[in-house]
């Protein structure tokens, strides 16, 4: 999801630091859908960006989100390893 919200974003011809996702879905998560002047406040909270830009970033991880629950990206072919009792992997890097 992450990295197709980051390529949709900058395609669109803004770029998204780590540090302003991480502002963008922490004021998601406290102003909520209800919340006045939500994405006002969503974009001060970020820095940077316009509200056009915020709303934007919201549809492209809305529609990650809708993909990936539809089992429309592929699961990564993590590489399978031995664990011992303790949890930890037997095998070395």
């Amino acid at each position: 999801m992450a990295s197709s919200s980051i390529t949709s974003s900058r395609s669109s011809g803004s770029s998204w630091t780590p540090k302003q996702n991480k502002q963008f879905e922490e004021a998601l998560a406290f102003f909520d859908k209800d919340t006045p002047d939500r994405w006002q406040n969503i974009t001060r909270a970020v820095g940077g960006k316009s509200v056009e830009e915020v709303k934007r970033h919201y549809e492209i991880l809305v529609n990650d989100i809708i993909q990936i629950e539809s089992d429309q990206v592929p699961l990564p072919n993590y590489r399978t390893t031995e664990r011992n009792g303790r949890g930890f992997s037997n095998e070395r890097q």
